[in-house]
């Protein structure tokens, strides 16, 4: 809080009667509302800027060196598990970019502890540099349809709600609840009637929109084409542009964001992962891709600032301008979006500041309970005669998979992979310990040609996936991933060839982002080398048993038809 002295020296710095605490000296200011770029000085006090537009004096000055000056981008929806690292790791590596604000749904590890993951999360937003926002998860599980290792219901949730941190309900990915109105969605919904409910929405359009958005929802990141964001846009939903490490929607929504639309759309990542934010950076990426292909310079800003802010009522941010927070990225080049210098609540972003945060103990170790298993636990009966298999047809880039149908081979009455045709199998093993069950199936798209790879990342419930081109060495990547406490594996030739330990809740690392960065170049390769053609492989996995995504996924109950919201019998 501001107590009356601070706001008293606030207004004398601000009016130049005396000095600021730290003044950025000689920038070129972007107004994000109007364009204009102006050539000012910026004065801070405590973590608010007093003074723009003018010259001032402060006990500290930093020279801004006529780079250019713009406020704290906002990540609108992410979840920081994603990163594959902890809050504090993610910290470090997405703060530098300029993103001085993130709005987390911490869903996943809430899936495997439940309100325990929550508080973690909560634990470390209270102590990261950049303001760590979060939505209380609203849908775990994301369906019946498969095992997690939680059950929140309204009752968990409400003992949140008035954290500081709090924004409100996170993205409502359950919306054939909502649309079926199911008594334990409608609870949740009326409790945080008159806060922010975040919007998860995939393909929904005409009067099944409007009744979802009757709902009191008011934002949505998973727009996929442009027809379908500009029906959201006016039925009064925010749109995010999301570009994650596997959903790629910029492409398909950047000729939305234009002069009349910017006010209402913003931007997130929602599944990154560290070596994809060093190579192609975080939200400075997505400015970067949106100013490259031809979208209103101040309007991409505004969207990464301003219109992010007002979308969840952080009336405090968004500008660079007297009385607003301190959140500031400094430029060499505003079109490229290359950030040279990032201030979040008026400090400066550096090693001495991430080494004042102290340390909150990570939770979750030892969650991975899966079974041992053996390739025989994989094997699926062979169908009679032509009868087609499900198959889920998964593409670069989308998080969509498509419902395929193939006849496959038949061996000794086992159904078994065709990799002439892309065809490999997938299974899910439920991982928590409660059931012991795994759901069996094939998918097109890898282009695996021999081996397989695991992960103990499958959202929303995170029981353990594998896709392979053999049983043999599926079951030996399946079987590490119990031994490390989750994580990745590349299996080959009865071998482990590569891997990643991700023992905090079976999600995230105990390295530095970037000791995470060179370990996921290393599991890249190694996928490559068994034939995979995708870009990134680890997150394509890890969207498969999503079930509230169209049209064809499996969780550890076995394959499931999305669009009819039900199982497919074996």
């Amino acid at each position: 809080m501001t107590d009356a002295a601070a706001l008293t020296r606030m207004i004398k710095a601000g009016a130049g009667e005396i000095p600021a605490d730290l003044v950025i000296r000689d920038v070129r200011l972007l107004d994000v509302i109007t364009g204009a770029i102006v050539d000012t000085d910026i004065a801070i006090v405590a973590d608010r800027i007093v003074g723009t537009h003018g010259r001032y004096q402060g006990a500290r000055v930093i020279e801004g060196a006529g780079r250019f000056c713009v406020p704290g981008f906002i990540d609108t929806h992410l979840h920081v598990e994603s990163s594959l690292a902890t809050p504090f790791e993610f910290d470090r590596c997405v703060l530098p970019h300029g993103v001085t604000t993130a709005v987390c749904d911490p869903h996943e590890i809430a899936n495997v502890l439940g309100a325990t993951g929550i508080r973690y999360f909560l634990d470390c937003a209270e102590r990261t540099a950049m303001d760590l926002r979060i939505n209380l998860s609203s849908c775990v599980p994301a369906t019946e349809f498969e095992t997690a290792g939680a059950r929140l219901e309204i009752e968990d949730l409400l003992p949140f709600a008035d954290h500081p941190k709090v924004i409100g309900l996170a993205e409502f990915m359950n919306f054939p609840g909502v649309l079926g109105t199911d008594p334990g969605v409608i609870a949740k919904l009326v409790a945080f009637q008159g806060k922010h409910i975040d919007g998860h929405a995939p393909l929904l359009r005409g009067l099944g929109l409007n009744g979802y958005l009757a709902a009191g929802i008011r934002t949505d990141h998973e727009a996929t084409s442009a027809a379908e964001a500009r029906e959201k846009l006016a039925k009064g939903m925010a749109v995010f542009i999301r570009e994650g490490s596997v959903s790629k929607d910029l492409n398909a929504l950047a000729e939305v964001l234009d002069e009349q639309t910017s006010a209402f759309m913003a931007l997130c990542t929602d599944d990154r992962n560290p070596l994809d934010i060093a190579e192609e950076g975080h939200i400075d990426g997505l400015v970067r891709m949106l100013i490259a292909k031809g979208r209103p310079l101040h309007h991409v800003y505004r969207a990464a600032s301003w219109s992010a802010a007002r979308a969840f009522g952080l009336r405090d941010r968004g500008l660079v301008a007297p009385g607003w927070r301190a959140d500031i990225v400094l430029l060499d080049d505003l079109e490229r979006c290359t950030v040279s210098d990032v201030f979040t609540a008026g400090r400066l972003v550096d090693e001495a500041l991430f080494a004042s945060r102290g340390s909150v103990p990570a939770v979750g170790y030892h969650s991975v309970k899966s079974r041992v298993v053996t390739a025989e636990d994989f094997r699926v009966s062979g169908r009679r005669g032509n009868q087609e298999s499900p198959v889920i047809g998964v593409k670069a880039g989308l998080i969509i998979t498509s419902h395929e149908k193939a006849v496959l081979p038949v061996e000794d009455g086992v159904t078994v992979p065709d990799l002439a045709r892309d065809i490999v199998k997938v299974v899910v093993i439920e991982r928590h310990g409660k059931n012991g069950n795994i759901g069996r199936g094939f998918v097109t798209g890898f282009g695996l040609k021999r081996g397989a790879i695991a992960s103990s990342v499958g959202h929303d419930s995170h029981n353990v996936t594998v896709i392979g081109a053999n049983d043999a060495d599926m079951a030996v990547a399946a079987n590490r991933l119990r031994e490390t406490g989750g994580g990745f594996v590349v299996a080959e030739n009865g071998a482990v060839v590569a891997e990643l330990a991700l023992p905090v809740a079976g999600l995230m690392s105990e390295l530095a982002f970037d000791d995470v960065r060179h370990e996921l170049h290393h599991l890249r390769e190694a996928a490559y080398d068994l034939g995979c053609t995708l870009p990134e492989p680890f997150l394509q996995i890890a969207f498969l048993p999503l079930p509230v995504i169209p049209h064809l996924k499996i969780t550890d109950k076995g394959m499931f038809d999305v669009d009819r919201f039900e199982l497919i019998p074996e």
